[in-house]
């Protein structure tokens, strides 16, 4: 009889307690929306005093302090600083774009358009509302069944930029889009990088035995062949896309029909998530590229990054001497990748991304020489590379 009378009580408790941490969650957001307010008047006056974006020294006393604070307090001083690694990190993104956008005298400009390929919920969708909500107060997204007709609409002025993905870590380049950056005259304006955390849903709750077919993105079904491997009771079947296929499987609400989507994509078309973490690698990112008519001039405060395409000329080692003026120079090289040339059987364009800015003297004497070695060159874009966390 005790332990009876004793259960209700501790649930009554329970239940304070979690209304207890509920406020707090909320405190909490309302303090980093507070914090978030003080940063944009801090980057106001940054303008007005032409003052540098980071102060590293700063950076390290704000945590050492605050890892002093967690040992007072008795909360595990790593986690603090993690998360206020994670504060520090967005800080500086937002004063990054905001000084981005002032250089290009846009930084009044409060509605942008975006294409993208997908349906609402996709994983571009997703990216494209993270890398502009919080610089417009209207970010409206068009999505399209292709790459190439998100890139046509930039181009028609349809909408005002594309973000296109470039290379995953787990299932490489993404070849369409390095084609259409030797194709089309766009330039690379920005890059976001979004972790991907693919998810089986369905349209209730369902145990994975229960599911019979799979729907997904060629991509993401790639990500995923460990996990799909072991369902061998189901058809996987290719979908345009990954939120078109979550919002098929909400379409049809058959329960042994299930998607392959984003936890956003679930949330958008009120799915239940069965299953988490389905990718082949934990750590599991896309990145993306903004691509504009126009290009951007970028503070030499802003960490940059410079994209090129070249073709070298057909002699021994001409790509090594492209290289080579890089090492001389001092540039760090983060990405080199090779396509065919279309219309030139046998030859092939290279993708460079590197760190820096094209106005910088040594990188401009740089590229002068390479493009003067090559037997075709282009500059796709000069643009804020995404700050490190």
């Amino acid at each position: 009889m005790s332990e009876k009378k004793k259960y209700p009580e501790e649930k009554e408790n329970i239940s304070d307690y979690r209304k207890q941490i509920d406020q707090l969650d909320k405190q909490l957001i309302r303090t980093l929306a507070e914090r978030h307010s003080v940063v944009r008047e801090v980057f106001a006056n940054k303008i007005e005093d032409d003052d540098t974006i980071r102060d590293v020294h700063r950076e390290d006393a704000l945590l050492k302090k605050v890892r002093e604070m967690a040992l007072e307090e008795g909360i595990d001083p790593y986690f603090t600083e993690q998360l206020f690694r994670e504060i520090i990190y967005q800080s500086v993104r937002f004063q990054s774009h905001s000084l981005l956008d002032h250089q290009n005298n846009k930084l009044d400009v409060r509605t942008i358009s975006v294409s993208y390929q997908g349906t609402r919920g996709a994983y571009s969708h997703q990216a494209a509302m993270r890398h502009f909500s919080e610089r417009y107060d209207d970010v409206r997204c068009v999505g399209f069944k292709t790459f190439e007709q998100a890139a046509i609409a930039v181009e028609e002025g349809e909408t005002d930029v594309a973000i296109l993905p470039i290379e995953n870590t787990t299932a490489g380049s993404i070849n369409d889009t390095y084609d259409l950056l030797a194709e089309k005259e766009l330039h690379i304006i920005g890059e976001e990088i979004l972790r991907v955390n693919h998810c089986l849903m369905t349209c209730e709750p369902a145990p994975l035995s229960s599911v019979r077919r799979i729907l997904s993105h060629p991509q993401a079904i790639s990500q995923c062949s460990r996990f799909l491997a072991e369902m061998t009771h189901c058809r996987i079947e290719p979908y345009t896309d990954t939120a078109m296929a979550a919002q098929k499987v909400m379409e049809d609400g058959d329960p042994t029909q299930a998607a392959i989507a984003s936890t956003y994509a679930a949330e958008l078309y009120d799915l239940d998530i069965i299953a988490k973490d389905l990718a082949n690698q934990p750590g599991n990112y896309t990145r993306f590229v903004i691509v504009s008519r126009d290009p951007v001039v970028c503070d030499p405060q802003i960490p940059t990054k410079t994209s090129l395409l070249l073709a070298t000329v057909h002699e021994k080692g001409a790509l090594l001497q492209c290289l080579k003026v890089l090492d001389r120079y001092g540039i760090n090289m983060t990405k080199l990748e090779s396509r065919p040339r279309i219309g030139k059987p046998w030859q092939y364009l290279f993708y460079v991304d590197l760190e820096g800015n094209k106005e910088e003297s040594g990188m401009k004497k740089a590229l002068k020489e390479i493009e003067n070695k090559a037997a075709h060159f282009k500059i796709l874009g000069c643009y804020p590379s995404q700050v490190e966390e």
